[in-house]
Parts: structure tokens; C-alpha cells; sequence
């Protein structure tokens, strides 16, 4: 009778103890994803002082989450402002050893102050998270 009323409980906390792992995998799942979008934030900004010597960086700018509006992804979306007497074709060049340019998810282009913009948005670790609901 004792094992009957212990598989009883179980039945009745199964439920409760399944939501709760979903809840704390989403969790860990978003904290994971903003830390990748740092690392990539501060990775983007290391490469561009590396490679362009006379660099002013003016604002760095980072986003996780559904970059698009479109579907429920999750992307990690850096963005730096900085200045420079390069031409835009040299940093392309210069960076091209460490992103893939597609002017779609990693571009550089020249904004109407003269400053540049360097955006690159790539896929997060835990692509289908809360976050990019």
C-alpha cells in the first residue's frame, strides 16, 4: 500500500518537476546567449583596434535576442561606431581574416558623419530560446 501511494505522488509531481527542468534550461539557455553576444561585442572590438592602428572607437552597441522580426531565433547582433582615416575598402580587407563579409549579417559601410559602422549579427548558441520570442 506504502509503494502505491509513493507512485501516487510521483504522478502528481512529475508534471511540476518537468516544467521546472524546461524552465531552468530556458534560463540557462538566455544566459548563455547574452554571454556569447559579449564575448562577440568584445571580440569584434579587440580585431578592429588590432588591425586599424589610427582607430577612435564612438559606441559600441550589442543586442541578444530576435534581431529580425522574424520567426523565433535567437541572434547575436554587435555594432560599433568608430572613426578612421582607412578607406572603407582597406578595413573590409584588413577584417576579412577574421569575419566573412555578405552585407547581410557582417558589413562595414560608412555613415553620413564619416564615421563607420561595423554590424555583425550571427546565430546564438541556444538558437531557439525565450529570448527570441
Amino acid at each position: 500500500m506504502k509503494w502505491l501511494k509513493r507512485t501516487g505522488l510521483a504522478l502528481l509531481f512529475l508534471p511540476v518537476i518537468v516544467i521546472t527542468i524546461y524552465i531552468l534550461y530556458d534560463i540557462f539557455g538566455m544566459c548563455v546567449n547574452h554571454i556569447a553576444t559579449g564575448r562577440q561585442t568584445n571580440k569584434l572590438q579587440v580585431n578592429l583596434e588590432k588591425e586599424i592602428p589610427d582607430i577612435e572607437i564612438i559606441s559600441v552597441y550589442s543586442e541578444t535576442g530576435n534581431t529580425s522580426g522574424t520567426g523565433n531565433h535567437v541572434d547575436c547582433l554587435s555594432a560599433i561606431v568608430f572613426s578612421t582615416k582607412m578607406q572603407e575598402s582597406e578595413i573590409v580587407n584588413k577584417m576579412s581574416a577574421y569575419y566573412e563579409f555578405d552585407e547581410w549579417k557582417c558589413y562595414v559601410y560608412q555613415t553620413e558623419d564619416g564615421n563607420y559602422l561595423f554590424y555583425l549579427n550571427t546565430s546564438a548558441p541556444f538558437v531557439d530560446n525565450i529570448v527570441g520570442h
